[in-house]
This record gives C-alpha cells, structure tokens and sequence, in this order.
C-alpha cells in the first residue's frame, strides 16, 4: 500500500496544504484565461482530427479535469493537441469514430499500466532528435491539412498521402474562394500581433469574434462549422463504455499504443517546461496513470485523445496558475461555455479555424531546434530527417518506430567507437599506476585491459584483441576497471576466455571489477564460481599480487 501512494500521489494533495484566498484567486484569473484560451483550440484540434467540433470540447472539458485533478503536476493543464490530429485522423479513416473510441479508451489503460510500471522516467530519455523529428513532420502535416478550408478550395475529399495532397491542392487552384482566403489570412495577422497590444485576452479568440462578425454582418460565401456539422450541442453526452473483443483489440492495439505512447511523451515534457517556469517538481509515474484514467474517460464520454498541453500549461502559468484548482477551473469554465455559448460557435468560419492552425503548426514546427540538430552530430542528424520523412510521408506510428530502432542502433554503434580492448606492454609509461614493469611482472604474465561497457556490439573488439595472445601465458589478467556494464555477450565472451585459459594451463584473473552490475552478473552466470572467487578483485595491485602467488605455488610444485 505505501508503494503505491509514492506511485501514485496527486499534486492537488500537497497544494491544498497551505492554500489560501490570494492563491485561489489567481488559480480562479489563469483558469478562466486558459479556458477561454482552450475553446477555440479544442474545436481546430476535433475538425482537424477527422471528428465532430463538440467532441474537442467534451475532451478538454472531463479530460482537462481529471488530469489536474489527479496528476503528478502542479500547473499542467490537459486536453486534445496538435501532435494528436495526425494518429487521430489516421484511426477515423480507418476504423472510424467507433474504433477511436475503442483506441482511446484502450491507450489509458496501457498509459496507467506504464505508470504503475514506474515507466515515467524512462520516457524522459526519448531521444531529443526523435521527438523534435515527430513534432516538425506532425507540423508540416498539419499545415498541409488545413490549406481547403484556409483558401476555401472547391474540392472533393483531401487525399491522405502528403505528395497527392499537394498536387491535388495545385490542381484545384483557379477554384480558391477569395473570401476565405482573406479572411483566413486576416486570422494569421491578428493572431501574430495581437500579443504585441494584450497577453489578458487570447489572439485566437479576438480572431474567431472579429472575422465571425464580419462573415455574418457582409454575408460572405465561407462555409462555417454550422455549414459543414450543423449545431454544436450545449450538454455533456451520457457515458457509455465502448464494446471490447478480442478482434477488436488486436486491430487497435498498435493505434492504442502510438496514443499511449505519444500521450505519454507530450505530457511528461509538458510537464518538464511547466517544473523549469515555475521552480517545481512534478511526479511522473502520478502523471502517466492520471492521462490514463483522463483517456478512459474521455472515451466513454465520446471524446478524443487527450495529453497535456505545453501551450496551455504556460499559459496558466503566465497568468499566475499555481495549483491544480487553475486547471479544474479551466474546465469549469469550458463546461459553461459550452452551456450558454456552444450555439453560437456554428457560425465560426473554417477559413478562421484553419489559420487558427497553421498558427499551431508553425509553433509546434521547432525549425530552430531541426536546424541546430542538423548541425550537430551525423547520428542525431540521421534519426532526425529519417523521423522527420517517415512522420510526413509514410505514418507517425512507422516513424516513431524505426525512428526509435536507428536511435537505439546508432548510440550503439558510438558506444563500440568507444569500446576498446588492447595489451598493455610491458613498459607502459601511460599508465595511471605506472607500467607493468613497476611491478616486476614476468614476461609469463599477460595483462590486458577493456574500456567501455563489454556488450554485444563490442564484444568481437574483445575476441579479436584475446586472439593476438602469440603463445600461453602462465597468468592473464584482465583489467576491467574502466567496464561500467556487460551483458549476456560479454558473458559468454568472458566464459570462452576461461575456457580456452584452462585449456592452455593458463590462471585468469579479473581485476578492479568494481561495478555492482559486472559483478551481480558474474555472480548470477555462475562466472564468478568458475574463475574463483580469489581471482576476481577489486584492484589492479590485488590482482598482481594473486598473479605472484599463482606463480610462486607454480614455482614451489617444480
């Protein structure tokens, strides 16, 4: 019971400790902000998803509570985002609303299976290049999406594949309604620099009222959210828990995962940017299974994926938010939005909505960070235009994947660079100890000495290293102070060591093994017991003298 309340604590528990009049009024001024804030963006974000405009809202609404409710960090603020329109539209095509449903409700159960596996900080180590690789390809496809509605494009359905998107858009370009594009384009200009006059009052939002107003008032000919999903409701739907079989679950399980995964992720640096703002520290395990039961439920309201939002989380912070009651507060405010505003929002153009979202996509694009990482190593360059590619031109799952894999593959490959194995001779002045003939070793004694973790990629170093022995030696001693890890190759590696040693009459002895985990392994291998206990010591001097002895007990039979 005690593990499980380290594991699972939510922040709101703490914050409420020493809460006061000030601290609620200012968590009461950010959450109406943020909510305000979250409306706009959660309508894009559902359209954009290939889903109806409520079901944005519901999202940001019951998941938005729940993950300040029950979450590991102080100021996140959750609800549907931009790095999700891709897997979402991609499921929608596929298996439907029904089968997103189904996916969504399944990711928050492998979410909160990753956080009681305390699997929180493992996802903090995705590699840098991977993430910023995704996040630039989730931005350029959202871009590409919204370039109908932007121009207001006389076209049939906007093919999946991002060359036929393009070309299709080029194809259908004497057909752009002027209309729309202005006031798409009046959306970019008042959304860049109504931050120069106000931070109180959201861009977006004077964005969405301005150009609405104007539609209306001249009656122009741009298609609106009433035009294309009719009126938006202005209640909750009735919970209703999705139907699961064992087909069903096979089909979705690798959507389900790309969810968990890709929630997890946003979430976890969501709320690494929220700790560097505020001085704080969040709990990520508490995080993970709080998106979890967040998504369950989104689900069984009909909503979407939901993760926390990094823009929304400074937002809140910016306005003062401090305590998980500004994140409550923006769904609260949300939810009464909903009930006296959500007809109202029919009337919002999509031409607005779109640049709403190219504003999204150039935020999220990170095309400073792509280009100082392209800069930088030939490895990390590498994962980030493979990543980059594949997100764009084949499928986000794909590219986290393989993406994942030529990381994995190529940090390997820079640890083998690394790795080293060589004799040491006789006379080496480099040394930290001195050379070996400081200590009056005989020529009978072969010393070699590993640097680096002795794994399966580096462990042919070592084979070809033992094979350039030109006659037995009496004694071999092996240094490895400098070997921080081995694994089940380097094992098997040490295990034909002594054996053909024992075969050639010839003493092994491990010296300066001082990592626990080389010799946690050599214990569990039976190594240990093989070699001998007396010949595996903590130092090189050690290892000397048990050289000396093996030589003198040799000495003293002859």
């Amino acid at each position: 019971m005690k593990n499980i309340k380290i594991m699972f604590r939510p922040k709101i528990l703490d914050a409420l400790k020493d809460y006061n009049k000030g601290i609620f009024f200012k968590d009461l001024v950010a959450g109406i902000i943020v909510g305000v804030v979250a409306l706009p963006l959660a309508i894009a974000f559902a359209i954009a998803s290939g889903v109806s405009p409520e079901k944005g809202i519901f999202t940001a609404i019951i998941a938005g509570f729940i993950i300040s409710a029950l979450g590991g960090s102080r100021v996140q603020i959750g609800g549907p985002t931009g790095a999700f329109i891709v897997v979402v539209y991609g499921i929608v095509q596929q298996f439907g609303v029904s089968g997103l449903i189904i996916a969504t409700f399944m990711a928050g159960i492998l979410l909160i299976v990753m956080g009681i596996a305390r699997l929180g900080s493992v996802i903090k180590f995705i590699p840098y290049p991977l993430i910023v690789g995704f996040t630039t390809g989730i931005a350029v496809i959202i871009f590409s999406a919204q370039m109908k509605d932007f121009f207001g494009l006389k076209m049939g359905t906007v093919p999946a594949d991002f060359i036929q998107k393009w070309a299709t858009y080029f194809q259908h370009l004497s057909f752009v309604n002027i209309s729309a594009a202005v006031i798409g384009f009046s959306t970019l200009l008042i959304v860049g620099f109504w931050s120069r006059i106000t931070h109180k009052v959201p861009g977006s939002l004077v964005a969405i009222i301005g150009t609405t107003i104007v539609v209306q008032l001249f009656k122009l000919p741009v298609e609106t959210i009433g035009s294309r999903f009719g009126t938006i409701p202005s209640s909750l739907p009735w919970p209703s828990l999705p139907h699961l079989n064992r087909e069903t679950i096979r089909q979705l399980i690798g959507p389900a995962f790309t969810i968990a995964l890709l929630g997890g992720i946003e979430s976890l640096l969501s709320a690494v940017v929220a700790d560097g703002m505020t001085g704080g520290k969040h709990r990520s395990n508490t995080e993970l299974i709080a998106q979890g039961i967040a998504n369950i439920f989104s689900s069984i309201f009909g909503g979407i994926p939901a993760t926390g939002a990094i823009a929304r989380t400074a937002t809140n912070v910016k306005n003062g938010g401090r305590t998980p009651i500004a994140g409550i507060t923006h769904a609260t405010t949300l939810l009464i939005i909903m009930f006296f505003v959500a007809r109202w929002a029919a009337l919002i153009p999509m031409a607005t909505l779109a640049g709403i979202l190219v504003v999204v996509a150039y935020n999220m694009s990170e095309m400073e960070s792509f280009g100082s990482i392209l800069k930088g190593s030939r490895s990390d360059a590498i994962v980030l235009l493979i990543t980059f590619l594949l997100t764009v031109l084949v499928d986000l799952t794909v590219a986290i994947e393989i993406g994942m894999v030529l990381a994995a593959f190529l940090f390997m490959r820079n640890i083998m660079k690394i790795s080293s194995v060589r004799q040491v001779p006789y006379d080496d002045e480099d040394q930290k100890e001195g050379g070996l003939k400081e200590y009056s070793l005989p020529e009978t004694v072969n010393v070699f000495e590993i640097n680096g973790p002795l794994f399966f990629g580096a462990a042919y170093k070592f084979q070809d290293a033992m094979g350039i022995i030109a006659k037995p030696a009496m004694v071999l001693i092996l240094r490895m102070g400098s070997v921080p890890i081995i694994d089940a190759t380097g094992i098997k590696i040490l295990k034909m060591v002594s054996e053909d040693a024992r075969k050639k009459g010839t003493k092994l002895i491990l010296s300066e093994v001082i990592s626990d985990q080389v010799r946690n392994e050599l214990k569990k291998s039976r190594l240990q017991f093989k070699i001998g206990k007396g010949n595996i010591t903590d130092s090189f001097e050690q290892g000397v003298k048990r050289a000396r002895k093996i030589l003198d007990d040799y000495q003293g039979t002859n």
